[in-house]
C-alpha cells in the first residue's frame, strides 16, 4: 500500500484540490484492483482547522469534472510523518513550516534519506489561489504534479 499526503498552509485550497485530483486520476488510470493507495491532505497551520474546501476551489474542481467530498481541514502531525510514504508540499514555505510542526529532528532525519519523504510537488511553488484568485493556474499546476506522480504509483 502506498500513502501520499499533500500539504499546504491551510488545507482548504491547494492541498485538498491535489487530494481530489489525485484520487480522480488514480480511479481513472490505475483502477486495476490490485493497487492500494491512500491519498490525504493537511495543513501546516491551524488557521482553517475543520473548514471545508474553499468554495472557489470547489467550483474549479467541478468545472473540470473532479469529484470531491465534504472535507475538514486538519494540521499535519508527527504520526502522519510515520504513516505516509510521500509528503508533497505546495511550496518551500510549507516545508519551512513543517520544521515548526514536526520538529527539527524529523526534518533532519528526512533530509538525510536517499529518497526524502518531504518534498515539493513541483520543482517550483504551486500557484496559490488564496492570493491570486486564479484557481485555474492552481488546477493546471496540480494536474501537472499529480500526473507526474502516477508512474511512481504502479
Amino acid at each position: 500500500m502506498k500513502k501520499i499526503l499533500f500539504v499546504c498552509h491551510g488545507n482548504i485550497c491547494r492541498s485538498v484540490m491535489a487530494e481530489m485530483i489525485m484520487r480522480h486520476l488514480v480511479s481513472q488510470e490505475l483502477s486495476n484492483g490490485e493497487l492500494s493507495i491512500v491519498i490525504d491532505s493537511c495543513a501546516t497551520s491551524r488557521e482553517e482547522i475543520g473548514n471545508d474546501i474553499y468554495p472557489p476551489a470547489k467550483r474549479c474542481l467541478a468545472t473540470h469534472g473532479i469529484p470531491f467530498t465534504r472535507h475538514a481541514a486538519r494540521q499535519i502531525t508527527r504520526e502522519d510523518y510515520a504513516q505516509f510514504d510521500a509528503i508533497l508540499c505546495m511550496e518551500d514555505y510549507n516545508i519551512r513550516n513543517l520544521r515548526r510542526v514536526l520538529g527539527e529532528e524529523i526534518m533532519e532525519r528526512d533530509a538525510a534519506l536517499s529518497q526524502p519523504k518531504i518534498r515539493r510537488l513541483l520543482n517550483r511553488d504551486v500557484a496559490d489561489p488564496w492570493y491570486t484568485g486564479d484557481f485555474e493556474a492552481t488546477y493546471r499546476d496540480l494536474m501537472t504534479g499529480c500526473r507526474a506522480l502516477l508512474p511512481h504509483l504502479r
